[in-house]
């Protein structure tokens, strides 16, 4: 098993630089299992979502999906990442000073990696404290 950096999966998403799109496909398509980190997946989604691409959430939806179909790609927890995926994928928009925000796929992986950790250690999970009303709207989110 190999682990990619950021910088590696974007150019294969993106095929925005041919030399080193081409050497990303190569290490992703190659013989190892290849390594997505929940670090490494959140900072590319922030990279996509924002100023110079401005995916929308049905694109990073997408994005997210297409990475859970490539054969030989894995994540540091699947289906923690998939239940995020989810959770996100239903997350509704929120009024915040006259603006419509949506939560992130960061808040919702950020939930379900905290409702992963006490379950395994045998602990109660009593909810993940957040100012960020978009994120409230995330199952398992409470109010400080």
């Amino acid at each position: 098993m190999i682990a990619i950096d950021t910088n590696v999966l974007l150019r294969y998403l993106l095929w925005d630089d041919e030399k080193q799109s081409v050497e990303a496909g190569k290490l992703i398509n190659g013989s190892a299992p290849v390594l997505i980190t929940d670090v490494v997946l959140t900072e590319t989604l922030w990279t996509l979502k924002g100023k110079k691409y401005r995916l929308d959430k049905t694109a990073i939806v997408d994005v997210i999906n297409s990475l859970f179909e490539e054969p030989n790609l894995c994540f540091e927890d699947g289906q923690t990442v998939w239940r995020a995926l989810n959770d996100y994928r239903q997350a509704k928009p929120v009024k915040v000073g006259g603006k419509r925000k949506e939560a992130d796929f960061s808040d919702a992986l950020i939930v379900n990696k905290a409702r992963y950790f006490p379950t395994e250690k045998g602990e109660p999970f009593d909810g993940v404290y957040t100012f960020d009303l978009a994120a409230q709207e995330i199952p398992g989110t409470e109010k400080p």
